[in-house]
């Protein structure tokens, strides 16, 4: 056999084949298809560019099942939505002007349930052509049907007739950008081939590419993974042109950052310290349906249930029995207990409900099997220890349902203490107070000081024989906020082995956001709160506390499914995996074993 032959014989294309390295493998990169003639097809060259920049390219066939597509986009670490046909603009409330061309409702509809999905699990996404407008329509924005019949000023020639490896016309990046970034300039010659293009921009998105003419080339959000492009760089980035083949190189390496992140989460406990869910519903609930979720703003459902946790790979939560600051009466403080067990009873009826997929966890050996068993996990917790009253026996019947621990107070003194929204009653803790404290040191329940005053805070510290946390607060040296704790606080709590969750709500993470007409604060000013306070006293003394469907919400972290971007910005400034494990949960369960040891 002649040696060119040989090279092709099965023997050697096998131990070619065998011939491979598990070790570093590259991130699935998914590539939207193109719909033709009854098949699911894309240029080779879409899937060269992948390649070439180190991903692991794979073809999503043109499929509307959603089940289907669920189940590839698990899999997925970064995603690319490719160029082709118009899209149909009765999908986004507009006539069809003269000068549409041909649309494949089909593929529109595999395109936005695919974007969808993939926005769910925060897969970092790529738009190119198509992609671009598909993006930039489904969050809100509008397209132009057509460039030259609607545009109000002269076009270029948008379509050109040459090969896609050559540049057809100039476009500026305007803005400091993660696009100018990349392409480390301000200008960039592109190729052009469409006749859509992006109108208005849509909500929370920027313009980072502009043409002469004054059309849309690219935009991106500043929170999110999403980048698209009106142009096609997978034309020249083949070729060897390095600006373009840097696009595709991005998305390999928030792909890479992203899978990192996924298999942290698998290996580690994570654990959202403080939501709300019972408080958005009057009656029974079930955290198994599919409700909430942070594609189409605003929305009013919640932020927490097992589908949204399954998205982003959380596999615990605190679920808080909220109760608000009544009167202090017989009457008052006899509803809030009845109000209390009702919410509690309503929490445990999920595990009743749902056994394949939750449990109530009462001990971090509880939350490890439940992991290890696939399930998750639900800490039963009071906010707001006006449900105990004045009797101090409901402490020890709250430990028998299971609670983990109780927030002292809320927003108003209390019989327990004194509120960062009270009149400052007791100074501090009263008598009664006081007994509250040691007692549930005995019972095990973990004390929560998040909404307590400062003198309040001391008093407890002083108080407690066991550590104690700040479920839901963030630093007040970076927002002047009565709800954060100053540095001081936060040194003593962190002294005493205890434990400041971040919260996750907008006027705790920035001054003068929330409002009506501000800005909200974003997850990038969050990770400043987090590092505050692992640079004031150290990784194991901070966790994540979301408050989540308690108002809780940041831009680029909105619900369960996108707590995974924190764990992704970490990694970013270089936070190991061991201090990951530490702030998403393994604080918590240190303190937890050590409040319940010192229980007597």
């Amino acid at each position: 056999m002649n040696p060119y032959t040989q090279q092709f014989s099965k023997a050697n294309l096998l131990k070619t084949a065998d011939h491979h390295s598990t070790n570093d493998a590259p991130p699935l990169i998914g590539i939207s298809a193109n719909h033709s003639d009854g098949q699911s097809c894309i240029k080779d060259i879409y899937v060269q560019s992948v390649l070439i920049a180190g991903g692991a390219p794979v073809l999503i066939p043109v499929i509307t099942d959603i089940q289907a597509l669920n189940a590839i986009v698990a899999r997925l670490d970064g995603i690319l939505f490719s160029g082709g046909g118009d899209l149909n603009p009765l999908i986004f409330g507009e006539e069809p002007v003269p000068e549409l061309q041909d649309v494949d409702p089909f593929r529109d509809e595999y395109d936005l349930k695919l974007l969808h999905l993939a926005f769910e699990r925060q897969i970092p996404i790529l738009g190119i052509c198509r992609g671009h407008q598909l993006i930039n329509a489904a969050f809100g924005g509008t397209l132009y049907q057509d460039i030259h019949s609607q545009h109000n000023q002269p076009s270029l020639k948008h379509s050109q007739n040459m090969a896609r490896e050559f540049p057809s016309h100039t476009v500026t990046l305007p803005v400091e950008s993660r696009l100018r970034s990349i392409i480390q300039g301000d200008k960039l010659c592109v190729n052009s081939i469409h006749h859509q293009a992006v109108k208005d921009l849509a909500p929370g998105f920027i313009a980072t590419a502009i043409s002469p003419d004054g059309i849309n080339e690219a935009l991106e959000h500043p929170e999110y993974s999403i980048l698209s492009v009106q142009w096609h760089p997978e034309g020249m980035a083949p070729k060897g042109n390095p600006q373009m083949l840097s696009i595709f190189r991005h998305l390999v390496q928030e792909a890479t950052l992203f899978a990192e992140a996924k298999r942290i989460h698998r290996e580690i406990v994570t654990i959202d310290m403080h939501t709300d869910v019972p408080m958005i519903y009057s009656g029974d609930f079930d955290i198994s349906k599919r409700i909430g979720g942070t594609f189409n703003p605003p929305f009013t459902e919640s932020k927490v249930n097992l589908p949204l946790m399954e998205a982003g790979m959380l596999d615990a939560t605190f679920m808080a029995a909220y109760i608000p600051q009544k009167e202090r009466t017989e009457d008052g403080y006899a509803a809030s207990w009845k109000r209390t067990l009702k919410k509690l009873t309503q929490l445990a009826r999920q595990e009743q409900i749902n056994p394949a997929q939750v449990g109530i966890a009462k001990t971090a050996e509880d939350l490890l099997r439940l992991k290890k068993e696939g399930r998750k996990s639900i800490f039963l917790c009071v906010e707001n220890g006006y449900a105990i009253g004045k009797d101090i026996e409901r402490i020890a019947i709250l430990k028998q349902a299971g609670v983990s621990y109780i927030t002292l107070c809320h927003n108003g003194d209390n019989d327990i203490c004194d509120s960062s929204a009270g009149n400052q009653e007791w100074n501090g803790l009263s008598p009664f107070g006081s007994e509250v404290v040691h007692e549930m040191n005995r019972q095990g329940i973990i004390i929560d000081v998040s909404h307590a005053s400062e003198a309040t805070v001391s008093a407890v510290l002083k108080e407690s024989c066991a550590p104690i946390i700040a479920s839901h607060s963030s630093a007040r040296t970076l927002c002047n906020h009565r709800r954060n704790l100053n540095d001081e606080q936060i040194k003593a709590i962190a002294e005493k082995g205890g434990l400041i969750c971040v919260c996750l709500y907008t006027s705790f993470i920035k001054e003068n956001s929330g409002g009506t007409g501000s800005p909200e604060a974003t997850l990038s000013e969050a990770i400043r709160h987090i590092n505050h306070i692992v640079n004031l006293v150290g990784i194991d003394h901070v966790g994540i506390g979301s408050d989540f469907d308690g108002g809780g919400e940041l831009i680029g972290c909105k619900s369960s499914n996108e707590l995974i971007n924190i764990t992704v910005r970490l990694l970013k400034e270089s936070y190991s995996q061991d201090a990951l494990r530490k702030l998403w949960g393994g604080n918590l369960l240190r303190v937890m074993q050590t409040v319940q040891a010192l229980a007597r």
